[in-house]
């Protein structure tokens, strides 16, 4: 396994790690998703479809719990799926996400636990968005989506990572 650490200052800088993490990944390719309310998890996954080339607005789909972006550049479309309403391995289950995981970037916000049984070989992301007198000189104002640092760790799980290496922050 490959762990990489990298403090990002803001939204934009999360945007642009996603970006280039975009770059080393794949059709086939699975990435979760894990921190708080608000950490920044959907700001990642934008950068991750802006990297790949899709179509449409990536937005959390909390309600919807899976959305399609096809791809406008002839890579891998990307499949960004909401876990966090999702209370057992059935519903995951159903989903389906497996049909069309060959084919596409999948990207599951709140999957851990959930759908490591997917594949062996995924990047496991946690972001951390510190808050009140936790985050020190960045003070996070929580009414600000776009201020405040994140501190985000990428792990490298399974044979199809060996010798990739994973972008440090833009």
């Amino acid at each position: 396994m490959t762990t990489i650490r990298v403090e990002l200052p803001d939204a934009d800088a999360t945007r642009a790690f996603g970006a280039a993490l975009a770059g080393v990944l794949r059709a086939g390719d699975l990435v979760v998703l894990t921190g708080e309310l608000g950490a920044g998890k959907t700001t990642l996954a934008q950068g991750l479809g802006a990297g790949l080339g899709v179509r449409g607005q990536v937005a959390s789909p909390t309600f919807i719990i899976a959305r399609v972006h096809p791809s406008i550049s002839g890579g891998p479309a990307l499949v960004h799926v909401d876990a966090y309403r999702l209370t057992s391995l059935d519903e995951v289950e159903a989903l389906d996400l497996d049909a069309s995981l060959d084919e596409s970037v999948t990207v599951v916000e709140w999957g851990a636990g959930l759908v490591e049984s997917l594949t062996g070989d995924r990047l496991e992301v946690t972001i951390h968005r510190p808050h009140g007198a936790e985050g020190g000189d960045s003070f996070l104002d929580d009414d600000d989506a776009e201020a405040g640092v994140r501190h985000v760790t990428v792990t490298a799980v399974g044979d199809r990572w060996a010798g990739v290496e994973l972008p440090a922050a833009p």
